[in-house]
């Protein structure tokens, strides 16, 4: 079936069909492939994206600012610092402006709502880097790296996640893998369960697709798992508050080596999206050290550190990713 998706917006997964979502798996390992063999075909040459960033970020703009060189783009890139919007410009003033200038805007920040928008009065492509709600690109790079991580065919692949699921990776996996026909886990304490509604939307796409999705609060359904997912227990722009309450909520959700174990897959590979507090290497890491005297939180530094760690192949896999949007959703 051909797939066009030139003009698209890039915002949320339930925006897309399994062929889609299928398609764009597929183009990042096209994409791959070429780079690995110095072969770049510059099919944005000319183009120019502006990538605007409220949230801070690392593997995001490297990614979204490498894969538009490696296609001849040219990238301008704004923070919260360095624009007017959302301080003395509205964010459909902000956006009807650089739609006139660039055929194409990545945002970052903090609200589904504001990326929303922004796709609403933009006359180009707008691409969702992070929101409070979705992680499209994270989770379109993660299905991939399962899928070149494994010798199974996607919809044979079993994994799961665990942490706080609420909110962006827990959405974005459920919906992600939804799409792809795996078996997806949502292991979260009951209070930290994704909505109905994303719920909802997962179930109706596995009708198309054969997903097995299973919400639970049960650790033992890791058994059997190809992958295990987490995330940084309290996300940017929280309170610090919370922090004691999410703790208490997580501690048994760590994932260490006896929860590797409980797979009963001595293959099974640990992802994280990162950055991780599997140390205390870091200020914030240090800080929590401090005030609950633990070390290590979403993650031990030993599974992060072992052989089943992907996480950096999964890094990495975040401008392979973001290239196939830019690209797919350009040309």
């Amino acid at each position: 079936m051909s797939v066009n998706l030139r003009g698209r917006h890039f915002l949320k997964e339930i925006d897309f069909t399994p062929v889609e979502w299928s398609y764009l798996i597929d183009l990042t390992a096209q994409l791959k492939v070429e780079r690995k063999a110095g072969k770049f075909q510059q099919r944005l040459a000319g183009k120019n994206l502006a990538l605007l960033f409220e949230k801070t970020s690392t593997r995001t703009r490297c990614a979204f600012e490498v894969a538009a060189y490696d296609e001849g783009a040219h990238v301008t890139t704004l923070d919260a610092g360095t624009s007017q919007m959302g301080h003395k410009e509205s964010i459909a003033d902000t956006v009807r402006v650089l739609s006139g200038m660039f055929d194409g805007i990545e945002y970052r920040g903090a609200a589904q709502g504001t990326v929303e928008t922004m796709a609403k009065y933009s006359d180009v492509p707008v691409w969702n880097g992070l929101t409070d709600q979705w992680h499209p690109t994270q989770s379109l790079c993660d299905i991939f790296t399962m899928a070149e991580a494994s010798k199974k065919a996607l919809p044979e692949i079993s994994y799961a996640y665990l942490g706080d699921s609420r909110f962006n990776m827990g959405c974005s996996l459920l919906i992600g893998g939804a799409l792809a026909g795996a078996d997806v886990r949502i292991i979260s304490p009951t209070a930290l369960q994704p909505g109905a509604d994303v719920v909802t939307h997962a179930n109706q796409i596995a009708t198309q697709t054969g997903a097995k999705i299973t919400i639970t609060e049960d650790l033992d359904q890791v058994e059997g798992c190809d992958f295990i997912h987490t995330d940084i227990w309290v996300s940017m722009g929280e309170p610090e508050a919370v922090w004691a309450q999410r703790i208490e909520l997580l501690r048994n959700y760590q994932v260490n080596a006896a929860l590797l174990q409980r797979t009963g897959n001595p293959a099974v590979k640990f992802m994280h999206c990162l950055p991780s507090f599997h140390n205390r290497e870091t200020q914030i890491g240090e800080k929590i050290f401090q005030l609950f005297g633990m070390g290590e939180l979403e993650v031990t530094d030993e599974v992060f550190e072992s052989a089943n760690s992907i996480v950096f192949d999964q890094a990495e896999n975040r401008m392979h990713s973001i290239k196939a949007v830019i690209v797919a959703t350009l040309t």
